[in-house]
This record gives C-alpha cells, structure tokens and sequence, in this order.
C-alpha cells in the first residue's frame, strides 16, 4: 500500500513536424561520431578528450555516487543483523547493592546478535529506493549529454582553429603581395610616375594586413589553449589534420519525428528522470505522516565472569515491537508533502523547458545547414569575382587607366571575401 503518485510521462504538444523542412533519408542521429570525421588528427582528439576531460570524468564519478546511494536507500528495507560484545567493571552503590559485590566491584560481558526491522508498511522505503534509481538514471543521462557535448565542442574548436589557420595563411599571403606591391608603388614614385598618396595608402594596406596576422596569431594560440584543456592536457600547440577545405561536407540531415527528439535527446531523458525521482519523493512524505512500525530482537550471552558466559544458563534473548503515530507536530509533516508536490510541479516546468529549448535547438540546426550551405555557395563566388576584380584592377592601374584607390577597394573587398568565405565554410561543416 504505497503512498504518493505513481510517474507518469507528462502530457505534451509537440508538432506534427518540424517548422524547417528536413531532408529525406535515414535518420543522421543514428551515425557514430566517429563515421562524421575523416580527419585521423580529429579523431584523436575526440578519443583523448573521452578519456582525459575532467567534466566527463566527474560525470562518471557522479554516476558511480549514485549507485552507490541507491544501494544504501535499498538496504533500508531490509533487516539489520548487528554482532556486539561488551565488557565491563563497574563498583555501584553499597546501599542499592548491599551484599552482593565481590571486592566491591561488579563485572558483565555479554555477546549477542541483533536485529532490527522496520516495516515498510506505507512505501517509504521503496519510494525512496524508486527515487534513487531514478536520480542514477538522470546521473546516465547526464553523462551521455556531456558525452555528446564534449565531442561536439572538441569538433568545434578544432574546426575554429584551422578556420583560423586559413585565416592566417589568407592574411600572411595578403601581407605578402601588399608588401610587393609597396615596392613597386616605392619604385614609381622615386621615378615621378605616382603620388606621394599612393605610397602612403599602400602603406595603409600593408599594416592592415600586419595587424590582422598578429590578431590571427594570437586567436591561434588561444584556440589550441582551449582545445587543450578540452583533452585534459596542459596548454600547448595542437598537431594538425586536414585543412578547413578537406574536411568532410556535413550530409543532409532528415529530422524525422519531432516524438523522436524526447527518446533520444539525453537532456530530455535527464530532466524526466529528475521528475520521476520528485514524484516518488511525495510519497515518501505521505509515508511520513502514518504508523511506523519496527521489530527488534536479539539473541546472545551474558555473564558476570568471562570464562563462564557461553554455559548453561547465560544465554537470553528478547523480541520486542514499537509503532509510533505522528500525532501533532504543528503541520511539520503536512508542510513536508506539499513541499514535495511544489517541487513536482517545479521538475514538469524545468522538464517542459528542456524539450521546447530541444525543439528550437533542432529547428535552429535545421535552418543552419540550409542557409550556412546557402551562404558559402554565394561566398564562393564573391571570392571568384573579388580575384577577378582585383587582377583586372591591377592591370588598368598598371596600364594607367584607374587611379590607385580603386585597386585598394577591390584588393579589400577580395581579402574581406576570403576571410568570410572561410568563416562561413567552418560554420557550415560545424
């Protein structure tokens, strides 16, 4: 006859389908990590970041804490057998003990077993143990999301570092023809064919490009820092794979059923589980409010001399039963369930949250691999255009058909295209 509400799985109004359309096909969750990246340097990153990163670490540890306290809650429904000695002298009253001292003192050892039972009559115990496994299976849980957390964030930043090495090698190879074509503008005004200004804005130029290799170096380093402390190692250079533009194109990615999400995603599963581990937590405060029982016994020896405590006539035992009844306690008790019922209907809210904010998470990677593949298609082709324009720019200034403020605008707008077509590559493929 256990008290308090049994779980039951929240009645929610997920859609039909999602809001972005999906492509057909199997269902992309159901591919390993490892199938997702052919680049071997990943790979082994992904793998030493599984096996030295501290938060994963902590969260099988956590796992381990609460099977642990899930074997201490289960333990409480079922009897206690404790083995006790004891010994002792001790030189009591004369006028309470007239007589029957011997040389004033008093001895008694005695060795026994003893037992002790409560009774779940109410649930108490087997609500607690329901909760228990539920909070081990929310610590499972817990795990695989961060699991799938790491090896999306250790795949992240590595795709952020070698975005930045192409930033950097964009900008080195920038500094290099700026550098050369200062030489060449140097050379002309030295022999009166160019003004001073076009020196000066080539001189512009160059450092813009100088200082944008410093930012590139330093968010380099910065990254391999971050990445490195995602694996569990100290802060050091990272050994690279393949560039940005070898790695492997992200497939069309079918939705399936938006149902699906709350099978899968472990966030969701965690959240549920915290719930039903709260809903069992009723009952035990129902319990708390009516009869418990407990059964005591024991069975053993006692003797006022040591070397005759096992003989005839020093064993005992005793059994014995006690309930109590909560009778008044200015509604300590009653306070106690409604606090649990709060925090029920806390855990359906935190739970209804974590599968809308799963939904937007799918609707937002949904329109993200459409449009991120959208938009590197038109940056590719701003690159082309911007070296188009840029290579004719520079044969009509050379021809002295345009003055130089023109190359510096195409040459701008092909180093600006070329940085944000490699950003917007690293975002398609994350």
């Amino acid at each position: 006859c256990m008290l308090g509400p049994d779980y039951e799985r929240p009645e929610l109004d997920v859609p039909a389908s999602y809001f972005q359309t999906a492509e057909e096909g199997a269902s992309f969750a159901n591919t390993p990590w490892w199938e997702l990246f052919n680049d071997p340097e990943l790979r082994y990153l992904v793998e030493l970041a599984l096996i030295e990163n501290q938060d994963l670490g902590i969260a099988v540890a956590r796992i381990e804490e609460f099977r642990a306290l899930l074997g201490i809650t289960r333990a409480d429904q079922f009897p206690t057998v404790d083995i006790a000695a004891s010994g002792g002298r001790q030189s009591p009253s004369e006028n309470v003990f007239p007589g029957n001292l011997t040389d004033g003192f008093a001895d008694n050892y005695r060795l026994s077993g003893d037992v002790f039972y409560e009774v779940d009559l109410f649930g108490r115990f087997r609500r607690s143990t329901e909760a228990a496994r539920a909070e081990l299976l929310s610590a499972e849980e817990n795990r695989r999301n961060i699991t799938i957390s790491l090896i999306a964030s250790v795949a992240s930043t590595y795709m952020l570092l070698r975005d930045l090495d192409a930033q950097l090698e964009i900008a080195r190879r920038t500094e290099a023809t700026r550098a050369e074509s200062l030489r060449i503008i140097n050379a002309r005004f030295e022999q009166g064919t160019v003004p001073l200004l076009d020196v000066n804005q080539a001189e512009i130029q160059l450092a813009v490009a100088s200082a944008a290799i410093a930012a590139a170096e330093r968010a380099v380093a910065q990254t391999e820092h971050s990445l490195s402390v995602l694996i569990g190692r100290n802060p050091g250079p990272i050994t690279r794979g393949l560039s940005l533009k070898d790695q492997t194109i992200p497939p069309n990615i079918p939705a399936g059923l938006p149902s699906e999400l709350l099978q899968r995603r472990p966030d969701v599963l965690a959240s549920e589980a915290s719930r039903a581990a709260q809903t069992a937590r009723i009952g035990v405060a129902e319990a708390l409010r009516w009869p418990s029982i407990s059964l005591t016994g024991s069975l053993g020896f006692e003797s006022d001399d040591l070397s005759t405590i096992t003989d005839s006539g020093s064993d005992f035992w005793n059994f014995g039963g006690n309930i109590v009844q909560p009778l008044f306690n200015s509604g300590r008790n009653r306070d106690r369930v409604n606090a649990e019922i709060a925090r029920r209907e806390q855990s359906l809210l935190s739970y209804e949250q974590t599968v809308l904010r799963a939904f937007a998470e799918v609707e937002d990677a949904l329109v993200a691999v459409r449009t991120y593949r959208m938009e590197h298609q038109a940056r590719t082709m701003q690159v082309d255009a911007a070296r188009s324009a840029a290579m004719l720019s520079r044969a009509r200034y050379d021809g002295g058909v345009t003055s130089y403020l023109e190359v510096l605008d195409t040459e701008r707008s092909l180093f600006n295209a070329e940085l944000s077509e490699s950003q917007t590559l690293r975002l398609y493929i994350n």
